[in-house]
């Protein structure tokens, strides 16, 4: 079993993901090789939650310049939108 730790690498606070806090729908960003039920297991147990229901998206990296360097590209991702049963809210993002 992985450590719920190394699946959950950080939460999303952007203004679309604040916005769908409100509907009891969290983002994080999550390890690469980690599945649906990973992702719902360690937000249960970090976050003391019922999860109701796990999208998990792959995010492509950008290209990106440095000067006069060759292009570069920033690290492919992987996104989770967690969706908690009603009634359930994660406080990290209440206050903000």
């Amino acid at each position: 079993m992985k450590d719920p730790y190394q699946i959950i690498v950080r939460p999303i606070l952007s203004e679309k993901s604040m916005d769908m806090s409100h509907e009891g729908k969290y983002t994080f960003r999550v390890a690469k090789n980690s599945n649906k039920l990973e992702i719902a297991d360690a937000v249960e147990k970090i976050f003391k939650v019922k999860v109701k229901k796990v999208n998990t998206l792959n995010v492509k990296g950008k290209t990106r310049r440095v000067g006069k360097y060759p292009e570069g590209r920033t690290s492919d991702w992987k996104k989770a939108i967690v969706t908690l049963a009603p009634g359930q809210s994660i406080t990290l993002f209440e206050g903000l």
